[in-house]
């Protein structure tokens, strides 16, 4: 009358399933993925400069702030993005890596590091019409874009505040 029922096998080890779990959040959390932009020509318009005193702010990727490097802020183009900077009134050219987000000041483009904006020429007068064009794109570490999205709400603000037109 009663049928025979096979032995259930057993359940898979926890500890399998947890080396599972750690081994894929670790390959999700290697590098920031973003799409590399196209190469070529992206945007012209104005730029500006940072102003002193941030040597040392965090930037929206995470990264420390150092006026020197050669350096921007774009409101789009994916952190990491590395691109040609022409200053039009001079032919002047350099090549930044984008790791902050801005110029928050109507009708302009791109924020450079002081850095930059001496090698552009544009220092003295403070913006300058220049042309954007996208070379390539390197990821920006994950450990560098976790600092990113802790303090992110905060450096929005004071980045904002520093934005000032008057600063320029």
């Amino acid at each position: 009358m009663f049928a025979s029922v096979p032995p259930v096998p057993p359940a898979a080890p926890r500890l399998g399933r947890a080396a599972l779990l750690v081994l894929l959040a670790a390959a999700g959390c290697s590098v920031a993925r973003h799409e590399a932009p196209p190469p070529g020509p992206v945007q012209v318009g104005i730029a500006s400069w940072y102003s002193g005193g941030f040597r040392g702010s965090a930037t929206s990727s995470g990264e420390r702030f150092e006026r020197d490097e050669f350096t921007a802020a774009h409101p789009s183009l994916p952190l990491g993005t590395r691109a040609r900077v022409t200053n039009l009134a001079n032919d002047r050219s350099v090549v930044v890596r984008i790791n902050d987000r801005g110029p928050f000041v109507h009708g302009r483009v791109l924020d450079l590091s002081y850095g930059a904006a001496r090698a552009l020429g544009i220092v003295r007068c403070g913006t300058a019409r220049v042309r954007i064009e996208v070379l390539g794109w390197t990821p920006i570490p994950a450990t560098t874009t976790r600092a990113r999205f802790r303090d992110g709400r905060r450096h929005r603000q004071s980045h904002r505040r520093r934005q000032d037109p008057s600063d320029h």
